[in-house]
C-alpha cells in the first residue's frame, strides 16, 4: 500500500510539474530536465511512469477534461453555461487546464483523440438534453451548435489572454453566451439563465482549499497517533483510522506498481527522442 501511494504521488508530481513547464514554454521548448527539476524526482522514476515527453503531454490533455463536470439535474443550458465558466476559472488558476489548452492549440495531437472531441461531444449531449426538456429549439443540430460553442470559447479565451491575461475571461464568456443563447434557446428560458454562472467559483475554491488543509492536518495527526502507540498494543480505533488514511491515499493506486528510483533498463532508449 505504501509503495502504491508513493507511486500515485510521484505520477501526480510529474504531471503537475510538466503542466507548469508546458504552460510556460509550450511542447517543443519544454525540456525533460526542467520537468525533473520542478517535480523533484529522478529520471528513473519519471521513465517508470512515462515512456516519452509525448506520453506526459497526452496525460495532461486527458487530465484537463476533469476540471469540468456538467450537472445533469435542472436546466441543461444553465449546466452548460456553468461548465464553461468552470473551465474559464480553471484557465486562470489551474496550470493543468492552461497546459492542456496550449497543447491543443499548438496542434499536439500525439496520435490520440481529437483534442476538443470530448468537449464537443459533451456539449452536444447537453444540447440534446436541452431539446428533450424543451429549452433548446427542436430544429437545432446539437453537434453543429456544439462545435460553434467550443470554437467560440477557444477563440475568446485566446483574445482574453492577450487583452488581460484572462482576468476578464468570466465576463467575456458570459458575453459569448449572451450572443449564442438567442440562436439556440427559447426566449422564456434565456430569461432564467445566468451567463456568469450560478456558482461563486472563487469562494468554492477557497472552501475546497480549507477543507483539504483540514483533512491533511487530520491525517497527519492520525499518523502521529499511530507512530506513538506501543508496538504491542495499538488500539482498534487507531488501526481503523490509519487504514482509512491509507485507503484515501491509495484511491488511484491500482494504476501503479512499484516505481524505480534509478533509471530502469531501456529508459535510455526511451529518452533518446525527448531531450
Amino acid at each position: 500500500m505504501a509503495k502504491q501511494a508513493r507511486a500515485v504521488q510521484t505520477w501526480r508530481s510529474i504531471v503537475e510539474a510538466a503542466a507548469s513547464v508546458f504552460d510556460d514554454y509550450g511542447y517543443e521548448r519544454a525540456a525533460i530536465s526542467e520537468i525533473l527539476r520542478r517535480a523533484k524526482v529522478t529520471k528513473g522514476a519519471l521513465y517508470f511512469h512515462f515512456a516519452s515527453k509525448e506520453a506526459i503531454a497526452q496525460a495532461i490533455m486527458d487530465e484537463q477534461t476533469s476540471t469540468v463536470e456538467f450537472e445533469q439535474e435542472g436546466s441543461p443550458l444553465q449546466s452548460l453555461v456553468d461548465g464553461g465558466q468552470q473551465f474559464a476559472f480553471a484557465l486562470r488558476h489551474n496550470a493543468m487546464a492552461r497546459a492542456g489548452t496550449r497543447l491543443s492549440i499548438e496542434g499536439v495531437f500525439l496520435g490520440g483523440p481529437h483534442p476538443w472531441g470530448e468537449w464537443i461531444d459533451a456539449t452536444a449531449r447537453m444540447l440534446e438534453l436541452g431539446q428533450e426538456r424543451g429549452e433548446v429549439f427542436p430544429q437545432i443540430d446539437p453537434m453543429v451548435s456544439a462545435k460553434i460553442i467550443v470554437a467560440s470559447f477557444t477563440g475568446i479565451q485566446l483574445v482574453s489572454e492577450a487583452d488581460s491575461g484572462r482576468a476578464d475571461l468570466r465576463e467575456q464568456v458570459a458575453e459569448m453566451w449572451r450572443h449564442i443563447l438567442p440562436s439556440i434557446a427559447h426566449p422564456g428560458v434565456i430569461a432564467h439563465i445566468k451567463p456568469e454562472g450560478r456558482v461563486d467559483l472563487a469562494a468554492q475554491a477557497r472552501e475546497k482549499a480549507e477543507r483539504e488543509e483540514q483533512e491533511a492536518r487530520l491525517a497527519a495527526e492520525v499518523a502521529g497517533v499511530g507512530s506513538d502507540a506501543p508496538s504491542n498494543g495499538d488500539s482498534p480505533s487507531d488501526e481503523a483510522a490509519l487504514d482509512g488514511v491509507e485507503t484515501a491515499r491509495g484511491t488511484r493506486a491500482g494504476r501503479f506498481g512499484d516505481e524505480g528510483e534509478e533509471e530502469p533498463a531501456g529508459a535510455g532508449v526511451a529518452a533518446g527522442g525527448i531531450g
